[in-house]
């Protein structure tokens, strides 16, 4: 130990390494990262892996190999956080003192929450894109389907990137019209929402796809319970529910934060998601000032999504600097997020918004950015990859 200030972040994934070496860049102190996987995956990917556009091993590279240079990697998990002792307690029973934390934990797949929904997983016919596994076993099922219901769903907010959901369903439409076998396949798309996404510009171009693969949508439903035996599901609103059965499930379960953030005391008590009770402008906890949370576990009062952790990174180091220095966070997040929609196999729709669903297109005054090109599908395949292995992991863009 040295007389450096402890910082310990808890996460590595895309959240948790972008501030490790954004904070080591900024020789802030010495810099712990809690992490217990050994794999690190490009969430992204997973869409394009599921549409068969990718392969699984693109996806892939060894935690050990995405640590920033000079952040200690602590291969654990975190337990609980004592935040009057500024102490981390661990799975493994051991603990972690800190001056600083920052909680990137991410989101928990609730596969549970949906009665039968964990068993339709287990079986051949369903897939899914937020499960490297799911994604991987979904390539070849949509790719050699030729026939038969094949059912799309999208989870409730709060979601991590949520309507990503949407972005194999485009894709294998795509691949079964350029077979010749669309119109032998029925895809129904439970969308939670009484539209695509919420905002209205992205919407007309998202209506426009989907009326041009000849999807059946069904607005303000959610996934209520699967059968996987008899390769049945119900959706529905209040009192109303359809059973439809399918060939192929492609689902996405609800999502919250880890339920020891709320065991620890770091969530709002009216907050049932239990996501870290941060200002959703300067991340700086609301009653704990030396704890901070970015990403999907953060109450960032915006669409989450993994585009949106660099602006959010780059204000909370700023802030902490500021804080550590005796100053008052001063740096303001404006709840900028970003979907790009693959809605082809070499177009894009690039959906950059703030918190409040206005357009914040990337380059200032292209107000059309957002419409379906095949630049931005360049730029999501081909060089955001590229960046996040390369630059973003390393806190350097």
């Amino acid at each position: 130990m040295t007389d450096s200030p402890r910082i310990v972040v808890i996460g590595g994934g895309n959240a948790g390494l972008s501030v490790a070496g954004r904070l080591h860049r900024a020789r802030l102190g010495e810099i712990t990262v809690i992490e217990p996987r050994t794999t690190h995956v490009f969430a992204p990917l997973q869409s394009h892996i599921a549409g068969g556009a990718a392969h699984a091993s693109e996806a892939a590279r060894p935690q050990a190999d995405v640590i920033p240079p000079g952040v200690r990697w602590l291969r654990d998990e975190a337990f609980t956080v004592d935040a009057d002792a500024r102490r981390v307690h661990l799975v493994s029973g051991g603990r972690i003192d800190y001056d600083q934390l920052v909680v990137c934990a991410g989101m928990r797949m609730a596969w549970e929450q949906i009665p039968g929904l964990p068993e339709a997983m287990a079986a051949p016919t369903g897939i899914s894109n937020y499960d490297y596994r799911l994604a991987a076993k979904a390539s070849p099922v949509l790719r050699d389907l030729r026939s038969g219901t094949v059912v799309f769903t999208q989870p409730p907010e709060p979601a991590s990137c949520g309507a990503a959901a949407q972005k194999p369903m485009y894709l294998a439409c795509d691949w079964w019209r350029a077979i010749g076998v669309r119109d032998d396949i029925r895809v129904v798309f439970v969308c939670p929402d009484p539209v695509p996404f919420g905002v209205p510009a992205i919407d007309d171009e998202l209506r426009r796809k989907l009326d041009e693969y000849g999807v059946e949508v069904r607005y303000s439903r959610d996934l209520r319970r699967v059968d996987a035996d008899s390769r049945t599901l119900v959706i529905g609103r209040g009192d109303a529910e359809e059973t439809l059965a399918y060939d192929v499930l492609h689902a996405v379960p609800p999502q919250r934060a880890p339920e020891w953030i709320a065991g620890s005391g770091l969530a709002a008590s009216d907050d049932p998601q239990g996501f870290v009770d941060v200002d959703p402008e300067t991340f700086q906890h609301v009653r704990h000032p030396q704890i901070w949370a970015v990403g999907d576990a953060a109450t960032v009062a915006t669409r989450r999504s993994g585009g949106a952790i660099r602006q959010q990174a780059k204000a909370l180091v700023k802030n902490m600097k500021a804080a550590m220095a005796g100053r008052t966070p001063s740096a303001k997040y404006n709840g900028y997020s970003v979907v790009p929609f693959t809605v082809s196999r070499g177009t894009v729709v690039f959906a950059e918004f703030d918190r409040r669903g206005r357009l914040q297109p990337t380059v200032p005054f292209w107000r059309s950015l957002y419409r379906e090109r095949r630049l931005s599908w360049i730029a999501d395949r081909r060089i955001l990859p590229w960046v996040y292995w390369h630059l973003i992991l390393r806190g350097r863009a």
